[in-house]
């Protein structure tokens, strides 16, 4: 599904990712950790085009097709998918037509407004959302819960191939969290391949994911299963790697 070989990436001049491998099979659950600033964010927006990610070194292979130079859009169609930590908010453009856009640009098909309006329905009970979400502005005034619950509403509609998750447990009450999991469990279940990165054990109790990565300096420096997150929390990372 995603093979990253000997991957450099750049941002101002500055090494984020440090010749960083990684291969992940179709229909896999694979959670990147690391302490802050070890390069897992960067990694998840380089994936995705992130234009002040200079990719100087390496090959980015997703579904056997080399999407190194391709540009962000080409990649979210090839079935890529990013729900950022801090999503922007676009005042005056309102939530039902944000997803009606990226819905229509993805699948490449034209949806009536009640076929659009009965595919969200069906998963804001699951996010936790109310049906008068839809009419509100996008990121505009929503709590970080809301906001979290929002990126995982598209990932539902849109069901990519690969989905890479930055976070979307932090800052989130006990209620927010288990729904968030349950969706990606369902999600995960339904055969999407999920790269996960998180600082916390709180969501990865609902996931039970088999693959752990940790990333320092910019590269995985140890891959596991869930026995190195009580590694983690005993010694941290230095002891760890």
């Amino acid at each position: 599904m995603l093979n990253i070989a000997d991957l450099v990436v750049q941002i101002d001049q500055k090494t984020v990712i440090d010749h960083l491998n990684l291969e992940i099979k179709s229909g896999d659950l694979v959670v990147l950790m690391g302490p802050n600033g070890s390069g897992k964010s960067s990694l998840a927006l380089a994936l995705m085009g992130h234009p002040d990610y200079e990719l100087v070194f390496g090959k980015i292979i997703f579904n056997g097709q080399d999407i190194t130079i391709m540009l962000q859009h080409e990649r979210a169609k090839l079935g890529l998918f990013l729900a950022f930590q801090n999503p922007r908010a676009i005042p005056g453009l309102s939530v039902f037509d944000f997803l009606k856009t990226i819905y229509e640009n993805y699948t490449g098909n034209l949806i009536s407004v009640p076929e659009l309006e009965s595919l969200i329905y069906q998963n804001l009970e699951l996010v936790g959302l109310n049906k008068n979400f839809i009419n509100r502005d996008v990121n505009t005034g929503f709590s970080g819960g809301e906001s979290k619950r929002f990126e995982i509403l598209q990932l539902l509609l849109l069901k990519p191939k690969l989905a890479i998750i930055d976070e979307i447990d932090s800052g989130l009450d006990l209620d927010a969290l288990k729904q968030i999991a349950q969706a990606l469990n369902v999600c995960h279940q339904a055969g999407m391949t999920i790269l996960l990165i998180t600082h916390y054990r709180r969501i990865l109790n609902y996931l039970q994911p088999k693959k752990i990565e940790i990333v320092q300096a910019g590269k995985i420096n140890k891959t596991g299963g869930l026995e190195l997150i009580e590694m983690i929390e005993n010694n941290g990372y230095e002891k760890l790697i």
